[in-house]
């Protein structure tokens, strides 16, 4: 049964309410200098003033819904599209023409181009290279050594994307690049979408001359990429070579700006999430060593000491579970937004046509009003006796309806594979000098996450 299927008639046009505004706003920034000093916070109270909220960012106003139902009517809705402070402010990044920011038959096309790389059945043959990764992951790092997670865990999950999507053997020379570039150009961009102030961020000041530099390597790289597979004339089964074959409405070639801005789309936020993922995969195996030691000894069970391989993800229970209560926590994506096509209403209240709509995955997914001990590290809650009581879309780390994820499978077996393989070759401590403090950009992260790896 969806959303849809048991949304009461909308009440008519006399009927809708204003939404209540939070309170709390300062002039010019508005709401948005709450966001600025301790966002996840501000959002994480927005439901206590109701289940749809006006904000002021800068000079917009903006509604915040703040409950799973009304997230999952807003994802399912046609009267809300892909738009607002957050794409607007991964414009620079993104592109128009991407699948991430296109709508309506541009976005349908686009994602009939590139989810055959990720349905179900395609994804097994990613699997020697994910397997290879996550080994080589763990072979690289010595006893007693300071590992460097933010590095690290982008290395692996740029090297997995290269090498599954655009079959390029990308070494670590790009992956320390996207690192490096990334971090800068999502902190640049999340500072665009809380305080819009549009013309100050064309001065010629040192952040915004750091930003540029930025995000201009971000798209020599993607340049680079492109390049050499055209100039190598081969055509290898996948992503890259379907965008470069693909074609448009009219049975035109695709452009080279929507090659580039797909290719982007690939290697920025999905690199960005899934890297961000695995810090708090291991940021949460040192924290909680008795859960590492049952991944520990379920990848025991399961391959019988032999090194854990692909095939064995799917029996691996408690190890998904483990991934999916690390994202619930500290998902990496906390932010989206939409932005209403038509005069609409959402939970029987008033949304104006062009206005802007915010809600925050991490406040719904860690709702007292949702969970059970809500702040508490519990991986066993989504076991099947227990994870009925979680009311539907209270857990949507990859979204609902036609803006899913196509890569959701393809993330989470690589997850599930290398937390399995983390916590089967060692146990994590933290080491002077870490800060395992949550950084807000356009994605959660920790500031800087040093872990020594003990031996098991």
């Amino acid at each position: 049964m969806t959303v849809e299927s048991v949304k009461p008639e909308a009440p008519l046009a006399a009927e809708l309410r204003e939404p209540p505004r939070a309170g709390g706003g300062v002039p010019v920034l508005g709401h948005g200098w709450k966001l600025v000093r301790d966002p996840l916070a501000f959002m994480s109270r927005l439901r206590d003033h109701g289940d749809v909220v006006r904000l002021k960012l800068g000079p917009k106003t903006v509604y915040a819904v703040t409950t799973p139902e009304l997230t999952g009517a807003l994802a399912l809705s046609n009267d809300f599209i892909i738009a607002g402070p957050l794409w607007e402010s991964l414009e620079g990044l993104l592109g128009k023409e991407g699948v991430a920011t296109a709508n309506g038959p541009r976005h349908r096309r686009q994602r009939r181009t590139i989810q055959p790389a990720f349905r179900l059945d395609a994804i097994p043959a990613y699997g020697p290279i994910m397997e290879e990764e996550a080994h080589a992951l763990t072979e690289r790092w010595k006893p007693g050594e300071t590992i460097d997670c933010t590095s690290e865990s982008f290395r692996v999950a740029v090297r997995i994307a290269a090498r599954c999507l655009l079959r390029g053997d990308y070494m670590d020379e790009r992956a320390e690049r996207l690192c490096v570039a990334l971090a800068t150009v999502f902190r640049g961009m999340y500072r665009r979408m809380v305080v819009p102030l549009g013309p100050l961020y064309k001065l010629p000041l040192p952040a915004n001359r750091e930003f540029n530099r930025a995000l201009a390597d971000l798209h020599l790289l993607v340049d680079e990429i492109v390049a050499e597979r055209r100039a190598s004339g081969q055509k290898p089964d996948d992503l890259l070579t379907a965008l470069l074959e693909a074609t448009d409405e009219n049975g035109d070639p695709i452009g080279e700006q929507e090659i580039h801005d797909q290719v982007v789309a690939i290697l920025t936020p999905g690199s960005e999430t899934v890297a961000s993922t695995i810090m708090w995969l291991l940021h949460m195996l040192a924290e909680h060593p008795e859960h590492a030691d049952r991944v520990r000894d379920e990848v025991e069970a399961v391959t019988g000491g032999r090194p854990v391989a692909f095939e064995d993800v799917r029996e691996l229970r408690h190890t998904n579970n483990v991934v999916v209560e690390s994202m619930r926590l500290r998902p990496a994506v906390w932010i989206l937004t939409r932005r209403a096509v038509r005069d609409t209403e959402l939970g029987g209240y008033r949304i104006p046509a062009g206005a802007d709509i915010v809600y925050s995955p991490y406040a719904i997914q860690r709702d007292a009003k949702s969970y059970a001990r809500h702040l508490e590290f519990d991986p066993d809650r989504w076991l099947p006796d227990r994870v009925k009581d979680i009311p539907k879309h209270a857990m949507s780390p990859f979204s609902t309806g036609n803006r899913k994820c196509p890569s959701d499978h393809f993330s989470m077996a690589q997850l599930t594979l290398i937390t399995a393989a983390l916590a089967g070759t060692y146990r994590f401590e933290q080491v002077a000098g870490s800060n395992d403090g949550t950084r807000v950009g356009i994605t959660l992260r920790p500031h800087e996450l040093l872990l020594r790896p003990v031996p098991r």
